[in-house]
């Protein structure tokens, strides 16, 4: 009997997992947010479309883990922690100051990087030029959330009712 049972419910665990299947109706916006979670010590991610394998220089934009002041004001107030404006900017700082000390990694290694821009107040990250093979060195970095390529995007202009008769 208890064999019996123990059967049953193995055979019900079997058909439980066997039976879930992947949501196939994501709309266009999840796909383009998708990312791929690199399993190395960092819980950075790396859009799939950068070539880790790659030795031809990237553009790429660089998220920290750190949101922008405000943001993190914000935020902070909406779960009920008291986190002041200028306790934020230094936590922005702080990120930035250890992604630069990341950078030594780079230059101890002779790679040909550099820094385009650096972003504190809509979006705390940087974007930079390096190989793309070697953006494998910072994923070990605990200030970096994501990595996208760095591409220009353009909109099509709205069509106007009286553009369609």
């Amino acid at each position: 009997m208890f064999k019996k049972k123990s059967y049953c419910i193995a055979l019900l665990i079997v058909v439980l997992i066997g039976g879930c299947q992947p949501n196939k109706s994501e709309n266009v916006y999840q796909k383009e947010d998708k990312v791929v979670e690199k399993k190395m010590h960092s819980s950075a991610k790396v859009d799939p479309s950068i070539d880790l394998s790659s030795h031809q220089k990237v553009s790429i934009i660089i998220e920290f883990k750190t949101k922008p002041a405000k943001v993190a004001v914000l935020e902070a107030k909406a779960k009920g922690i008291n986190l002041t404006l200028e306790e934020a900017k230094r936590q922005v700082e702080q990120s930035h100051q250890t992604f630069r000390k990341l950078l030594t990694v780079l230059d101890e290694n002779k790679v040909s990087y550099k820094i385009e821009h650096t972003y504190k107040t809509a979006f705390n990250g940087v974007s930079m030029e390096l190989p793309a093979h070697e953006i494998n060195r910072l994923l070990g970095s605990s200030v970096i959330s994501k990595i996208y390529p760095n591409k220009q995007i353009q909109l099509d202009p709205p069509i106007n009712p009286s553009d369609q008769m």
